[in-house]
């Protein structure tokens, strides 16, 4: 089972009160279809209300039983998933069905959604990104590979690039030919800024730098806003 600690996915407020009252239901009406479909005694009016005011935010199992009394999906109201398991949330899929279709063992999957890192092959890795319909950049994300992406681009960005595009394609679901055109495009792009820096007379003007390591420093945003095709 999941840890009982874990974080509770973004809650969108907003959307929660104008669904309800799109059903002109009032928190009461709320509360008790939570109570009774759900078997969650503690949900008053007040834990609506103040939920839908952003003072607080339901757990799983509450945002589950919201959107069903609000006749939704939980991710109507989720923000902007962050994690794995919020992916999974909004989707509202059980961790025991992700791991059935990608092919692993439940406790495997739970350990994986649990620390943010993703441990498992080629043919995993495409079978969660298309159950939980993730884009390149979010399975990037989500699988906690960020980090070891923005190093090899920048790796690809300040030396020789072709030496990185292997490595990068292991990690993305990206066409090869296109991520071979970003990195030589990104290259250039950072060489040119470098060589913007240098003076007339052979050294370097002042704040020299400033933009090739601004470049570096939003590579992952860079790379990711010039793929087309993932």
């Amino acid at each position: 089972m999941a840890a009982a600690n874990q974080p509770t996915p973004p809650f969108n407020a907003p959307a929660a009160r104008r669904l309800r009252e799109a059903l002109g239901m009032a928190p009461g009406h709320v509360a008790y279809g939570m109570r009774a479909s759900y078997g969650l005694a503690h949900v008053t009016p007040d834990i609506v209300i103040a939920w839908e005011r952003g003072d607080a935010t339901p757990t799983a199992a509450e945002l589950t039983a919201l959107a069903g009394a609000l006749w939704c999906s939980p991710g109507e109201l989720i923000g902007a998933p962050r994690t794995l398991r919020e992916h999974r949330l909004a989707l509202g899929l059980a961790p025991e069905d992700v791991a059935r279709f990608v092919g692993l063992e439940i406790q495997s999957y739970l350990r994986m959604e649990e620390t943010g890192v993703w441990r498992a092959g080629e043919r995993q890795s495409s079978a969660l990104a298309e159950v939980l319909r993730l884009t390149p950049r979010a399975f990037a994300t989500v699988t906690g590979r960020d980090g070891q992406l923005a190093e090899l681009l920048r790796n690809a960005a300040t030396t020789r690039w072709q030496g990185y595009a292997k490595p990068i394609s292991r990690l993305v679901p990206v066409q090869r030919r296109e991520l071979e055109d970003v990195l030589h495009e990104m290259h250039l792009e950072y060489q040119a800024l470098m060589a913007a820096t240098l003076s007339w007379g052979g050294g370097s003007s002042p704040g020299s730098g400033d933009a090739g390591r601004e470049f570096l420093e939003r590579i992952l945003d860079e790379f990711w806003s010039r793929i087309r095709n993932p």
